[in-house]
């Protein structure tokens, strides 16, 4: 028996008036093969944030042109385990990271976030450090945010 894959680049947009589907081809170019992690994706204020774990850079999407702008960098690989490992959340009017790191004094996961609305400075995304928890590795298993 053979299997074949076929990985989806398009999005899909529910219109809550008409009660209808529209399909948005090309919305995701960055094909996803098997050992890819699936899209990491987020949204805040109505706005789609993604990250391209291949070059660890934070996008948003753009509407009318249907484009992807780069906002800057992570403030952690994602692009060490292909995607996996890593969590990438809304959180009211913010973007949360969820990713390990490697340094000194030996490994840790770090929560970091950033808001939208605060802008981006140099082509560089201010990301603040909310929480460090240290000698437990540096894989995100699973993540779920709560009480924004």
């Amino acid at each position: 028996m053979s299997s074949t894959t076929v990985s989806l680049s398009c999005g899909e947009e529910y219109d809550l008036k008409t009660r209808s589907w529209r399909k948005i081809e090309g919305m995701y170019p960055y094909v996803n093969v098997g050992v890819q992690a699936p899209p990491l994706v987020a949204v805040v204020d109505n706005q789609l944030y993604a990250v391209e774990h291949l070059t660890n850079m934070v996008k948003k999407y753009d509407k009318e042109r249907n484009t992807w702008n780069e906002l800057g960098r992570l403030p952690v690989r994602a692009d060490s385990f292909n995607g996996w490992g890593l969590a990438f959340k809304a959180c009211g009017e913010q973007l949360l990271v969820v990713g390990g790191q490697r340094g000194p004094e030996g490994e840790a996961i770090v929560l970091s976030s950033w808001c939208p609305k605060s802008g981006i400075g140099n082509g560089t995304i201010d990301w603040q450090v909310l929480g460090v928890k240290e000698h437990v590795g540096v894989f995100v298993y699973n993540c779920a945010v709560m009480g924004c």
